[in-house]
């Protein structure tokens, strides 16, 4: 067989066979074989002419799944649909802001590179202690997110020119006036309603309940007298507050840092000032002698110019600013509002009136001392977390326990057991590190937490003038609600059976009312005839609580026609209302509400365009989607 294919391959035809071959791979190539029919086998997609690198999908992709993961504050493993569920978000974002920005090229928007500059500097997660922006933080925030500072700008700089674009596009939105008027007679409507109001403090306070009484309440309520869930928590937090103690500062330091805000702590004293000056002795006497008298600036200015003497004024000046040691001495000891004497300088005789004050403060560094050390030992403390933060994700992610933790990060561990509001078994508050916001934030997340997950590294949510902090816990032990004894909880029953006989009672009456007004008679009558009072209450509106209306009865009162009753409890017995009138809102009579509701909702005309413009913009791009290479983005070795 195989001599027979040599034999055939000597001869002519198949010669020529294969030299046709080699002419299409000559002419046609060989890449197209494994392209996909995209033209390159790295795009993910296409949209408005540009291809989509994989890797600004794929980068945006785990992006995504990592602050899933944060927000969960525990691993996760995700199921191949969940997975492309956040790969094809992540796709369907990438195409989006490609077709925005091929649209911004295509008009030639751009944006400067001092607009980028200004605008990273205006980013508040990039400020320091002082406000501004520091570079140690831009760099450690950018880490943290695994950004590249050049990916970064670049975000920045499409952002800046999308922003144009959409500005030009929002820009007009207008809500009709018959849309406005609609809209805020529906949301300032208000409505007046007539009450009778059934107390529980009006019920006389029932007879004791017996011991068999006591004892089936308590078998048909035992979820009300059974303990909280507890839980059983290892927890250690990172904070610059747990690693400051170990953090050292140089006076250097310190008095460096003095020097480099030194402007901040040191203000120069401003004068505003007038000021005449004149060539003859007894002219700036007897000119000083008119504006001490009570003559005007604009008085002295006239004279001053029939004289042939200058008059300024000049506001805020500093002793640098006035041109003659002798002025700058004169202006900075002269009391406010006072007319000085001729003063004599090389320039002439000034006369002159200091007409306003202001700084002239001065910290020394003694004085501040405390306080620089204190923030720079904070902004130390923020690089470093982030340092260890990073080297203790590595170690939990191979599988280290929290008691393997390495002691000298700076970690606050505590271990206890507590309930979903943060008390322990004995009722007092669980020792938790760190402020109330993050105790809530730890809370929250131990009671999310399932047993025998391992540890992961969370960064807790940043509250504004909070520092950064992560936490990592281990929940050892669910420990669900037990019922307490009967005897323990003897009080509490007596106390809730009381209660519930007095509740019962004035619902019933309650129930008595409404059901003879919706037969027919009016509240008036039905509550006089049971001794009771009508009151008409205030006009309340559907999203303004007004004091004396009780706000259970609110969205009752908006269901009803005139005349309507209807019937609420409240926290201190049962109302039973019939709505009394209607009053219609009249946008004229208040201007300013009416020009901030066609403002809110012409901003909410602005966002609807803008969103069509956006889904306008990617359908004409034509996405098409390279569903070969978007499928590799999960799988499992990805």
């Amino acid at each position: 067989m195989i001599g027979l294919m040599r034999h055939a391959l000597g001869t002519w035809p198949a010669r020529l066979f294969f030299g046709l071959l080699v002419v299409v791979f000559v002419i046609w190539g060989i890449g197209d074989v494994f392209r996909n029919g995209f033209g390159d086998d790295a795009a993910i997609a296409t949209v408005a002419g540009k291809s989509v690198d994989v890797n600004e999908v794929s980068e945006t992709y785990r992006r995504q799944l990592s602050q899933l993961s944060r927000a969960l504050g525990t691993d996760i493993t995700p199921t191949l649909p969940m997975k492309k569920g956040i790969a094809d978000r992540a796709l369907e974002e990438v195409i989006t802001q490609t077709a925005l920005q091929a649209e911004v090229e295509s008009l030639g928007l751009i944006a400067t590179d001092e607009a980028v500059r200004q605008a990273v500097y205006d980013i508040p997660n990039f400020h320091g202690r002082d406000g501004k922006f520091d570079r140690l933080q831009f760099q450690s925030v950018l880490t943290a997110n695994g950004l590249t500072e050049a990916r970064f700008l670049d975000m920045v700089r499409k952002d800046l020119g999308q922003k144009q674009l959409m500005g030009a596009i929002r820009a007009g939105s207008l809500s009709p006036d018959v849309l406005t008027r609609t809209v805020y007679a529906f949301q300032n409507e208000a409505r007046v309603a007539d009450a009778v109001t059934l107390p529980f403090a009006a019920v006389p306070k029932p007879a004791p309940a017996t011991e068999a009484q006591a004892t089936r309440w308590y078998e048909n309520h035992k979820d009300m007298y059974s303990t909280p869930e507890y839980r059983r928590v290892k927890l250690v937090v990172l904070s610059p507050d747990t690693v400051a103690g170990e953090i050292a500062i140089a006076e250097d330091d310190i008095r460096a840092a003095y020097e480099a805000h030194k402007a901040e702590y040191v203000v120069v004293e401003k004068r505003t000032v007038q000021v005449v000056l004149e060539q003859d002795q007894a002219k700036a006497q007897a000119l000083a002698a008119v504006w001490g008298s009570g003559a005007d600036w604009a008085a002295v200015q006239k004279a001053a110019d029939a004289d042939g003497a200058a008059a300024i004024e000049l506001n805020d000046a500093t002793p640098d600013l006035l041109p003659v040691a002798e002025l700058a001495q004169a202006t900075f000891a002269a009391p406010l509002n006072t007319v000085s004497a001729p003063i004599k300088s090389s320039m002439g005789w000034h006369v002159l009136k200091v007409t306003g004050i202001s700084g002239g403060t001065s910290k020394s560094l003694a004085d501040l001392h405390d306080t620089l050390k204190a923030r720079l030992v904070a902004d130390k403390a923020a690089d470093l977390i982030y340092e260890r933060a990073n080297k203790l994700d590595d170690l939990m992610s191979g599988g280290a326990k929290l008691d393997e933790l390495p002691a000298d990060y700076g970690l606050a561990a505590v271990s206890g057991t507590l309930d979903a509001q943060g008390l322990t078994q004995d009722g007092k508050p669980a020792p938790l590190p760190g402020s109330e916001a993050l105790h809530q934030v730890l809370i929250g997340a131990i009671f999310a937490a399932r047993a025998g997950d391992p540890p992961h590294l969370v960064e807790a949510p940043r509250q504004p003038g909070t520092e950064q902090t992560f936490y990592a816990l281990n929940l050892e032990e669910v420990i669900p609600p037990a019922p307490r004894p009967q005897a323990e909880v003897a009080a509490r029953i007596a106390a809730d059976m009381a209660q519930d006989s007095i509740r019962h009672t004035q619902e019933a009456a309650a129930a008595a009312l409404l059901a003879t007004v919706k037969g027919g008679k009016s509240l008036g009558e039905v509550a006089a005839a049971a001794g009771l009072k009508t009151a008409r209450l205030p006009a309340i509106g559907r999203a303004s609580p007004v004091a004396g209306v009780p706000a259970q009865l609110t969205q009752p009162l908006f269901g009803l026609k005139p005349g309507e009753p209807t019937m609420v409890e409240t926290e201190d017995g049962f109302v039973v209302a019939t709505l009394a009138q209607i009053v219609a809102a009249n946008p004229d009579a208040d201007p300013i509400a009416f020009g901030k509701m066609r403002d809110a909702l012409a901003g909410g005309v602005a966002d609807d365009l803008q969103a069509q413009f956006v889904l306008a913009l990617r359908d004409r791009g034509q996405p098409r989607i390279n569903r070969t290479v978007a499928d590799r983005l999960v799988q499992p070795d990805n």
